[in-house]
């Protein structure tokens, strides 16, 4: 990682069944270089998922953190929360190859991950190549921009 990658802010938010992924991948990030804003869940104690994907979202919405990363039992329910924001653009992915994807055709800003979910790649595998995936614009940009045109968010 480069020094302008290092100063790069990342939003985490989960649910307790994400709590133990997101403390993990948080460690992870701070010993990369990455600046981690934690939204929550602060304990593995049983919490609803929207409040943390709202706020992590909210975050990447406003541009106080570059990205973000949700994690829950199958990271959808979090996705679905976070693409309510405008200007989020949320991916579940369970594999390197579908992160990749996600930022190079998608250009997505938010990782959603689940923690239940079996997954053919490690978790910190798969958020390393989402984090240092490029969007390939062209025609994907014109694609991307018919999300927003069309959805007014």
């Amino acid at each position: 990682m480069d020094k302008e990658e290092s100063k790069k802010k990342i939003a985490l938010g989960s649910d307790h069944a994400g709590f133990e992924i997101k403390e993990q991948l948080a460690a992870y990030l701070k010993e990369k270089g990455y600046e981690v804003k934690d939204f929550g869940a602060y304990s593995a104690d049983a919490i609803d998922y929207p409040e943390p994907a709202y706020s992590t979202a909210k975050s990447v919405s406003e541009h106080s953190t570059d990205e973000g990363i949700l994690i829950c039992g199958t990271g959808i329910g979090m996705s679905i929360v976070a693409n309510k924001l405008p200007g989020i653009r949320a991916a579940v992915c369970n594999s390197v190859e579908t992160a990749q994807i996600s930022k190079r055709h998608n250009n997505a800003n938010v990782l959603c991950l689940g923690s239940r979910i079996e997954h053919s790649d490690s978790f910190e595998k798969i958020v390393d190549e989402w984090l240092n995936a490029k969007f390939e614009e062209g025609r994907h940009e014109r694609r991307v921009g018919k999300i927003h045109s069309l959805t007014g968010i």
